[in-house]
């Protein structure tokens, strides 16, 4: 296998000579290699192997990778920044092209290594949550003048009229029999329906701006420095056009959760208004200059959005038969879906509060 990964490695434009290919982390998405070069005057890299059954167009999303990072490092160096720091770098293959497919069909790509960072797997504490907001928020708005088209390489996503399609249909079709054992969890779903779909009017209707957003804001892919600055956003993969707000809704669906997000003990699932405040202090410090008043208004909603998507999602993919989500038991999704409820309970009873945080926190820039 290591010599597979040395010959796919060397179809890249890597400076200096290969030394080792071993794995790198445990993705869920992609498989991560690092490429270790012999001589300490050359870079090392992240080599992956892209997953072509969720990207089904990866040579459009590395071309939206290198759109954005080269607006970045634009960003960086006037600034004054590192752009090979501050910013991925993508390595193209020695074709030109920003990836390599191999002979089995499978695409790689190679980004340059950043050393001497850090990186947390988890943001348990109001100081961590804050550099969590702070760094999408430098992200967004760094790239809130991008006006350049940008591929939609997950149509659909955070999509609610999209999703309602899908989940009309699987109620129809109920392929496993689950529907009638779920009604209660299902009245959840249609008790809101029309709320969400009111937001996410304002969206088409472009009331609510579309931005480059990330699309996956966990505090992992967030580099620090050694002094414990944000660094650099990573892992662009699902870069696209959409609303800013779902990066943020999306954040706090992850950050705010006091318990697992498959929780099997319903008592440990609340919304931490702590980390609340504090992603959206740091968040706010970087986009309350770009933020129109629509956005600012539905910005703590947006977390409600969110958990009730996935909300949905889980619950929907319970009832076909469990083929979207990875299951360790049958039950699996039931209970994911039952503790991402609580966890929505806990923020519609605690909105009052989260959407005065939010005034509070943009009055301090008015």
């Amino acid at each position: 296998m290591n010599q597979t990964l040395r010959a796919i490695a060397g179809k890249f434009q890597i400076d200096g000579e290969i030394n080792v290919v071993r794995p790198l982390g445990e993705g869920f998405i992609n498989d991560t290699f690092i490429i270790e070069t012999a001589l300490p005057s050359s870079p090392n890299y992240i080599l992956q192997r892209k997953n072509r059954n969720i990207f089904t167009n990866i040579p459009a999303m590395m071309d939206n990778i290198v759109r954005v990072t080269n607006h970045l490092k634009n960003k960086i160096i006037a600034r004054g920044g590192d752009p090979r720091r501050e910013a991925l770098t993508v390595t193209p293959a020695k074709d030109g092209k920003l990836y390599y497919k191999d002979d089995e069909g499978e695409y790689w790509a190679v980004c340059e290594f950043i050393d001497d960072t850090i990186a947390y797997q988890k943001a348990d504490t109001p100081e961590l949550a804050y550099q969590g907001g702070k760094g999408i928020g430098m992200f967004q708005a760094m790239l809130a003048d991008f006006k350049e088209p940008l591929t939609d390489i997950l149509p659909g996503f955070h999509n609610i009229r999209y999703r309602f399609k899908q989940w009309d249909e699987t109620l129809a079709k109920d392929p496993v029999g689950r529907a009638k054992e779920v009604a209660e969890e299902i009245k959840w779903i249609e008790e809101r329906r029309e709320e969400m779909l009111r937001f996410w009017a304002l969206v088409e209707e472009g009331a609510i701006p579309t931005r480059v957003t990330h699309n996956d804001t966990k505090i992992n892919n967030i580099l620090f420095d050694k002094q414990g600055n944000v660094l650099c956003v990573i892992d662009l993969d699902t870069v696209l056009s959409a609303t800013c707000l779902n990066d943020y809704g999306d954040a706090m669906r992850s950050y705010t959760n006091t318990g697992l997000e498959d929780d099997p003990n319903l008592g440990n699932v609340s919304m931490d208004l702590g980390i609340f405040k504090a992603y959206t202090q740091g968040y706010l410090s970087e986009t309350h200059a770009f933020l129109t008043p629509k956005e600012a208004e539905y910005l703590a909603f947006s977390a409600k959005y969110i958990t009730y998507e996935q909300v949905l999602r889980f619950l929907m993919d319970y009832i076909d038969g469990d083929n979207y989500y990875k299951v360790k038991s049958p039950e699996h999704n039931l209970v994911r879906t039952r503790a991402q409820y609580k966890l929505l309970q806990s923020m519609e009873a605690q909105y009052a509060d989260m959407q005065r945080i939010v005034k509070e926190e943009l009055e301090r820039y008015a």
